[in-house]
Order: structure tokens, then sequence, then C-alpha cells
């Protein structure tokens, strides 16, 4: 200290001492908080099990802070609100359905959240379902709603739009399993089984040999037929040589999936029992009424089928008989396939008739 330089007054010191005292004990305090909040957010907790918790759209990070709390995913919603504003996490919360696998920390459940992974549902649809068959499977886990799903199956307009020769997707969408949030758009369902449909198709259009003289709608709604016909992978190319050998003769295909979905349509229910009534009703869909093949496909045709459609094995075959065990007889002639009716049809019924 200089000469020149006046004495500091002792309360003035005394301030100064308070104020470093207070200071240190503000900052061994704010080491302390962080010391605590940090321990807090690398800790496990939660009682084991998975949690779902849905972020609606424009919802404020307190209000995310609360609802983990409220769900038992965090301890404490105030300090996760605190962490996330640390994090500057705000702009960064994608809304959506989130699955949490307890015990988690809470550092864990933040990085859950900005990584913006929702929580997904997996659906199957097997080969050979109606578009009204399908719609219920993505309502079942809560994916979409059936009814909107369908109705957005049958939108002439959004078929435009994803180029599907039709005015609604049956046929079209094709059978898969697909994993998706909820909350999608049923648009954006139907346009994505299209796009799988589209591989499908384009992968068995191309195949060397393929048989392109049906076009598009023709040769998805001749691979339908095949699905509902047979089960047995084995003869479906077979059964799409007698088709083509029957649309080429000018025949009937007199196929009786068609008729069942001409009864769908026009009554809006099958009770299983397909009667000669019923193959006498005239109807677009009728192939025993109508030749040729019907104006759009009965169902939706998996890989194999829409490869049958495409390669039809080498045959002369006009006629086919279930023979009872998930195969058919094959014919070429009336008279073979009267024969093979009456093997694999009429004796075996008179026979349990008999029986009783």
């Amino acid at each position: 200290m200089s000469e020149d330089s006046p004495p500091r007054p002792r309360a003035a010191r005394r301030v100064a001492a308070v104020l470093g005292a207070l200071l240190l004990l503000a900052a061994g305090a704010a080491a302390l908080l962080a010391l605590r909040l940090s321990r807090w957010v690398r800790a496990p907790f939660g009682a084991a099990g998975e949690r779902v918790v849905e972020i609606p759209p424009g919802a404020t990070i307190a209000e995310v802070a609360q609802g983990l709390a409220g769900e038992g995913v965090v301890s404490d919603g105030e300090r996760f609100f605190l962490y996330e504003r640390l994090r500057h996490a705000g702009r960064k919360l994608k809304h959506g359905e989130y699955g949490f696998t307890l015990p988690m920390s809470p550092e864990q459940v933040l990085d859950h959240l900005l990584s913006g992974k929702v929580k997904t549902y997996k659906v199957t649809v097997p080969e050979g379902l109606r578009m009204d068959q399908i719609a219920p499977l993505f309502a079942e886990v809560g994916v979409a709603s059936g009814v909107a799903l369908l109705s957005a199956m049958k939108d002439a307009g959004l078929m435009k739009k994803l180029g599907v020769p039709a005015v609604n997707a049956e046929g079209f969408l094709f059978p898969d399993t697909y994993v998706l949030p909820k909350g999608r758009a049923p648009a954006q369902i139907v346009a994505e089984m299209v796009a799988h449909f589209r591989g499908a198709y384009e992968k068995a259009r191309a195949e060397p040999g393929a048989d392109l003289s049906l076009g598009e709608l023709r040769t998805v709604t001749l691979a339908s037929i095949i699905e509902k016909e047979t089960g047995a992978p084995a003869e479906r190319p077979r059964i799409s040589c007698v088709f083509r050998n029957r649309l080429r003769r000018g025949m009937k295909l007199q196929t009786d999936p068609t008729v069942i979905y001409a009864m769908l349509l026009a009554k809006g229910h099958f009770d299983g029992d397909l009667t000669k009534k019923m193959l006498l009703t005239p109807h677009p869909y009728n192939t025993y009424t109508v030749y040729g093949l019907p104006p759009g496909p009965i169902a939706n045709p998996g890989l194999a089928a829409l490869e049958a459609a495409f390669h039809p094995a080498p045959c002369r075959d006009l006629y086919f008989v279930a023979k009872g065990d998930g195969t058919h007889a094959f014919c070429p002639t009336l008279v073979c396939h009267n024969q093979n009716v009456e093997r694999y049809q009429i004796a075996p019924f008179e026979r349990a008739h008999a029986r009783r």
C-alpha cells in the first residue's frame, strides 16, 4: 500500500469479508447441488418393466417432465425439468409415443427422448387377405383406426396418386410384416403397403420368361385368384397355366373364390356355404356367369402368387379339383375331370354319409 492511500475503513473490510464468505457459501452450495443433480441423473430408477408415455404435439418440457414423473419413469419431475433445461432439450423433443424399459437413469431417459425413436408396433399381414380383413390388423395394435384405414384403401384419388391402376387398393396391399408407430396417417400406411407391393411386382415381372401379355391389373387379378385357390406353393404355376389356357380358349374361369368375393360385395357377408344358387347369380366378379377375369383382384397376393401369374407352368390342363388334402388333381379334358370329381369329391361324400 502506498503512503498516499488512505487506510481502508474497518467496516468496509468487514463487508468485503462477509461478501466473500457468502460467495464461497453460494459456490459451495451450487457445487453441492450440481453434484447431487449429477448423481441423480445417472442413477437408475423405476420398477422393472416397460412404461409407455405419449408426448403430444406442442408439449412443453415442463409438461414432458411431469408426464414422465406421473408414469413413474423419473422420480422427480422438477429435477428432470431442470435437467432438460440444462441440456437445452426444449426444441429437440419430438412428439410421439415412447417406450421406456425400466430401470433407467434420467440421463438415459432424456437421451431416448432426444433420439426421437418412438415406440413401434409390428403388424403381420398374411397372404390372401382382403383389404377389409387387413385394416383390422392395424387397428388391433392401435396403430390406426380400422375404419379410417379401410376408407383410405378405397380412396380412388389416393390410388391415382400412388399409381394403382384401380379405384381401390385391393390386390395392391402387399402381405408383409410392417413396423409402424402410432399416429401414422392411414394414407401413409396404404402408401407403404403399395410400395412393398410395387417392389414384389417388379421383382416377379423382371424374372426371365415372364408372360407380360395381361398387363398389370389383370396380372394382379390372376395372382389373387391363384392365391385363393391353393395353399400348396408347388401348385401355383400349374393353376396359373390352367387359367391362362381357359382365357386363351374363351372359356369361363369358373373359380369358386370369385363367387365368394361377389357375394361379399353384393350382400356384405358370406356364411361359408357355397350354393348352386350363388354360382348362378350374375355378378361382374362371378366367373361362373361372366367370361374372362373379374374386374379386379379378389384378395392381396404374395410374391409366390405374383411369380406364378407371370410364370405359368407348361401344361395342357383345363380343369382341376380339390383332392381334400390341400392339393388338386389336374386334367386336360372334361372326361378326365369328371372322373376326378367322382373320385375326390362325390365318392368321399357318399362314404361319409353312408357311415352316419
